[in-house]
């Protein structure tokens, strides 16, 4: 049988159909996985993406479509989804480490403690305030505040610098308004 047929036999239900189409491909696909991404973890993780893709798919399969084309175009979609989601991740635990790694403890700065009564912080979400006061106030470190609130070192840094940031907007907003 060719792939066509084998993906319209699957498209209709037949798990053989897609077994022989997995046995016939899965190699040609971790192949040129490996090539692009260079990690066999991540090549592991899209490898099994595209499969899934795949399935959600079959019925929008039509017989008059050459099947590797398809299938590698799907492949290629789910390559450039895990980039793109890799790429963000990444940015965001960046920014976040430069963020927070700007505002030190209060024993470093000098500073009173976390002023609670800043209406501001109305705007946070609880586990946002939490994490502030422990930091500022309580001069924890990131991996005591996750230790205690049974959170990541790298989430406790995120929910931290995203609550500064916030907080930035807001006081920044107001004094333009203020300034008018």
């Amino acid at each position: 049988m060719t792939d066509e047929e084998l993906m319209q036999d699957y498209a209709e239900g037949n798990l053989e159909a897609f077994e022989l189409l997995y046995s016939r491909h899965k190699s040609r696909l971790f192949g040129y996985l490996l090539g692009k991404l260079r990690d066999r973890t991540e090549a592991e993780e899209v490898f099994q993406a595209v499969f899934v893709k795949l399935h959600r798919a079959r019925a929008r399969y039509r017989s008059e479509i050459p099947f590797l084309p398809w299938f590698f175009t799907i492949a290629r979609n789910a390559l450039i989804d895990h980039l793109r989601r890799t790429q963000t991740q990444q940015a965001c635990v960046t920014l976040d480490d430069v963020a927070v790694a700007n505002h030190p403890a209060p024993e470093q700065q000098g500073r009173e403690p976390l002023d609670t009564s800043l209406p501001e912080l109305a705007s946070l979400s609880s586990t946002q305030r939490q994490v502030l006061e422990l930091r500022f106030s309580s001069g924890l470190t990131f991996r005591e505040i996750a230790d205690q609130l049974q959170l990541s070192p790298v989430n406790v840094r995120q929910l931290a610098s995203r609550a500064i940031g916030k907080l930035r907007r807001q006081l920044t907003g107001k004094e333009a308004r203020n300034e008018e």
